[in-house]
């Protein structure tokens, strides 16, 4: 529970009174009991000294109205210690007195004194005992005894006077007590109230304090730490924005790790390259976090030599990520070790460098292979064979087959290179698929009829209508169909079929044709790839179709899918974006 300043300042002053009162009573109390028990004895003392027992029998007259005057029982005593005279009770019933404390303290000094329980009276009783003598001789003894509840009486009276008085000073003690501690905590409570504002990031202000003590000087320095400090956070927010600024517009990803090997900051350039494979990297370990061997033997070799190291490692996931690591200190740390490591995503320059490569090559064959043909022609004529008409126009019917494959070739490099820079201007349209398959399909029944492959479309009329580009639509179904039409068997079938779904009308193409190994599905669409290479090349066939309708598609904000078995057939899905509205 919080406590309050100002509560323990009042307590402390109560806790001062109450000890105040206390050492009053442990001393004051004793010392009162004392005076009084004092003043007593004297009087008692006073009182045995008028009696006087020369004449016993006209003192024992006199021993009541004494008794009475001095309120206090009386006793005469003779020198062996019988009693002869008591004020109270029947001398003869008393027994001898000459061993009292009180007479033999008389018996000695002249007079003595003592306290103690009555069993006669009942209660404590104070004793004072006065030796009467005749030259050396003692003749005897008198004494008086009082009840000490007058004491006692006395000392509440007394205590009564006190205790009045005390209460009084308490209270104006407590009044005091409140006022000081209020005014003393007041100004701790505005610059408490301050500091909650600061540390809760309110606007603060300035503490004003209208006193002259040390809390005024106390708030003095608050404002100024206080103005230091936001000076230090506008700098290191601004210092922070830039760094962040920076971290956001660099393609790579940082990290920092602490002293403890434990993963302390990962720009956000970062975290979105691995959001997809890794969770929230922070807190962790290297290893706990990437779980790579490599990128932990780089770690514990740069922290071995010290020496910026340079790796490029590969994280296995689904799609592996390729990713050039360099690792080195963080500067300008000298109170702590800390280490950067700089991470650059060259996972898609891989790729690409890998489909550079594998285009060259690929484009080198399909070219190397139809200009083989074209000068083995031309020099076998130029050697000769020009003299022989018949064999003459055969090696140059096979040149100009030739020469329109590498034709088709480039333009279908260029068609897909457009496509890519986005340099084919497409003009969309509202387009009826029905409309635009049926003319595809009168366009290529020439070449179904002469394999005897029969082609049936059950697309409905009034199926959805797309945003499409109508060459561009037509150049899709076309390179389609043809494929069907090429790898399907003399007598074959061919269906096409359409569905429709919230977002997209799908168009189907399923042939009963040779079918695609499972493995080599996803494959289809890239640049040159054949099933089968030699058959693609005697049917005309650049290996560029399919990846023709997969940029296609994709320009028209859709994707092509394919299903296929081996030996059974295969199925092309093409997903059209409907118009809505």
């Amino acid at each position: 529970m919080k406590r309050n300043l100002f509560l323990k300042i009042l307590f402390s002053y109560l806790i001062i009174v109450c000890l105040s009162f206390f050492i009053l009573d442990l001393f004051v109390r004793d010392e009162v009991k004392n005076v009084l028990t004092a003043k007593i004895e004297t009087e008692l003392f006073s009182y045995a000294g008028l009696i006087d027992l020369s004449s016993p029998g006209k003192s024992t007259d006199r021993l009541k109205q004494i008794a009475g005057i001095s309120a206090s029982r009386v006793t005469l005593i003779d020198a062996r210690g019988k009693v002869f005279a008591d004020s109270e009770k029947d001398a003869a019933l008393l027994e001898n007195h000459l061993n009292r404390p009180e007479v033999q303290e008389a018996r000695l000094r002249g007079r003595g004194k003592s306290v103690r329980f009555s069993s006669s009276t009942g209660m404590d009783m104070l004793y004072v005992a006065v030796a009467v003598k005749d030259g050396p001789q003692t003749t005897g003894y008198i004494r008086l005894a009082r009840p000490l509840h007058d004491v006692q009486s006395a000392i509440e009276k007394v205590y009564q006077s006190i205790f009045l008085s005390m209460m009084i000073v308490a209270i104006i003690s407590l009044v005091i007590a409140l006022i000081f501690s209020y005014r003393l905590s007041a100004p701790i409570r505005a610059m408490e109230r301050f500091t909650e504002r600061l540390r809760e990031g309110e606007p603060s202000g300035t503490i004003i304090l209208d006193t002259s003590d040390e809390t005024k000087k106390l708030a003095d320095n608050i404002n100024f730490l206080v103005d230091e400090l936001k000076s230090k956070i506008r700098i290191a927010n601004e210092e922070k924005s830039k760094l962040m600024t920076a971290f956001t517009s660099m393609h790579e990803g940082v990290l920092i790790i602490n002293a403890q090997n434990v993963i302390e900051f990962a720009s956000p350039v970062l975290v979105h390259m691995l959001a997809v494979h890794y969770d929230d990297v922070n807190g962790k370990t290297l290893m706990e976090a990437f779980r790579s061997v490599d990128l932990q033997k780089a770690f514990l070799e740069f922290k071995e030599t010290r020496i910026n190291v340079s790796r490029e490692i590969i994280l296995d996931n689904i799609e592996p990520v390729i990713l050039s690591v360099s690792i080195s200190e963080v500067h300008d740390h000298p109170e702590e070790e800390k280490t950067m490591i700089v991470f650059h995503d060259v996972t898609r320059l891989k790729k690409l460098e890998q489909i550079r490569v594998d285009f060259v090559a690929n484009v080198t064959h399909e070219i190397r292979t139809p200009l083989t043909a074209i000068i083995g022609y031309l020099e076998t004529i130029k050697d000769g064979a020009i003299d022989n008409i018949e064999e003459t126009k055969k090696f140059i019917d096979i040149i100009l087959r030739q020469a329109e494959r590498l034709h088709r070739l480039v333009e279908d490099l260029l068609t897909i290179s457009n496509i890519e820079m986005k340099e084919t201007k497409l003009n969309f349209e509202t387009v009826s698929l029905n409309t635009a398959i049926a003319n595809v399909m009168s366009l290529v029944e020439g070449k179904a009829h002469l394999k005897k492959i029969t082609m049936n479309s059950s697309v409905r009329e009034n199926i959805a209508q797309v945003r499409a580009d109508r060459d561009k639509l037509t150049q899709i179904f076309v390179n389609i169909l043809d494929n069907a039409i090429k790898f399907t068997p003399d007598g074959g079938h061919i269906f096409i079929t359409a569905e429709e779904t919230a977002d997209y009308a799908v168009v189907s193409v399923t042939d009963t044709g040779i079918g695609v190994h499972r493995d080599e599905i996803q494959r289809l669409g890239e640049r040159f790839y054949r099933v089968d290479r030699s058959r693609s090349r005697d049917l005309g066939g650049t290996g560029l179709g399919l990846s023709i309708v997969k940029h296609l598609m994709m320009a028209h904000g859709g994707r092509m899918e394919i299903e296929s078995q081996l030996g059974r057939g295969t199925k092309v899905s093409l997903f059209f974006p409907v118009v809505k509205g």
